[in-house]
């Protein structure tokens, strides 16, 4: 990040991290110890070389900056205004009116976890490797945000159609790779909203592929403690925000603007077997999901009405 952006970090850590400078390391130091952990993946010993400080001083500073980030995450990964249409769906012919509705999307990811053989059940993945699933949800302009309310997500398939969430048509296409040349262009309704929906949900497999970016530690995790590494996702999806807020230049989010850029999809669908932690918050509560049937009918009728929009629009009947 940008010189200014650090110093503005270290600033918002001291007022809402309760960061403070210590007898031997000013708060900007303790920050830059966290930081080329998590952003380049380097062991204490590594890092006890770079500051000429012991292991264990290290190891606690690093512990008191994450504790930190993830209270400064209480206040930059936060609900979008709902009362307003995101810009990027308003401003856009593809996806406005038909999304007005629509006020982020939400996915889960894989990150890497290291835990006693004792408790890997949960946290067993593909190939028997451990990993926590991570979830979360993101605005269109590729900040992270947690909140579930009256208006939707746009998801994938591996989540049911139902009241705050809409999926695309099962049995027809849907990712983009499936639209690339003239010849697999949408063939009727299902197949335009899908491709539509596709496009418009790849904002938070972007975000994601900036997150890895940025912070290989979640590729590749050390053996902290559990605890410890359920923290570090939400602390690298803090930081996301922070670098996505305050600076204008910053070279992966141009990278990763592109909304139709093709992205394999390394998260799971709808949730999984494995541990889940949840972005923006330590301690979620529960959501009290309604799945009845007069529910289930009201969000396919919301999909098929968007569907025939679209079709419409195109010139088609």
């Amino acid at each position: 990040m940008e010189p200014d952006v650090f110093i503005n970090l270290c600033e918002a850590l001291k007022v809402y991290g309760k960061l403070e400078h210590s007898r031997y390391l000013t708060g900007q130091e303790q920050v830059c110890i966290f930081l080329l952990t998590i952003g380049h993946n380097e062991r204490n010993r590594v890092v006890q070389e770079r500051f000429q400080h012991s292991g264990q001083t290290i190891s606690k500073y690093f512990n008191r900056v994450l504790k930190a980030v993830c209270r400064l995450g209480k206040q930059v990964i936060r609900p979008p205004d709902f009362d307003e249409v995101p810009a990027e769906i308003r401003h856009n012919p593809r996806f406005y009116p038909f999304f007005k509705d629509c006020v982020g999307a939400i996915d889960g990811t894989h990150i890497s976890a290291r835990v006693p053989a004792s408790e890997q059940i949960p946290y067993r993945g593909k190939h028997t490797v451990t990993m926590q699933n991570v979830m979360c949800v993101c605005s269109f302009d590729m900040r992270f945000t947690y909140v579930l309310a009256d208006k939707y997500y746009v998801v994938d398939s591996g989540y049911r159609n139902m009241t705050g969430f809409l999926s695309p048509y099962r049995g027809e296409r849907y990712h983009l790779n499936g639209f690339r040349n003239q010849r697999r262009q949408p063939r009727n309704k299902k197949q335009m909203f899908n491709y539509r929906h596709s496009s418009l949900r790849n904002v938070i497999e972007r975000c994601f592929g900036v997150l890895k970016a940025r912070f290989p530690i979640l590729r590749d995790m050390p053996p902290y403690s559990t605890k410890t590494q359920r923290y570090i996702p939400i602390a690298c999806c803090t930081i996301h925000n922070w670098i996505r807020t305050h600076s204008q230049n910053d070279t992966l989010f141009a990278e990763w603007a592109n909304p139709d850029r093709i992205i394999e999809d390394d998260g799971p669908s709808g949730g999984g077997s494995s541990s889940s932690t949840h972005a923006g918050s330590s301690s979620q509560q529960p959501i009290d999901l309604d799945t009845s049937q007069p529910q289930l009918r009201h969000m396919s009728d919301v999909r098929n009405q968007i569907a025939g929009q679209i079709w419409e629009s195109l010139g088609n009947n």
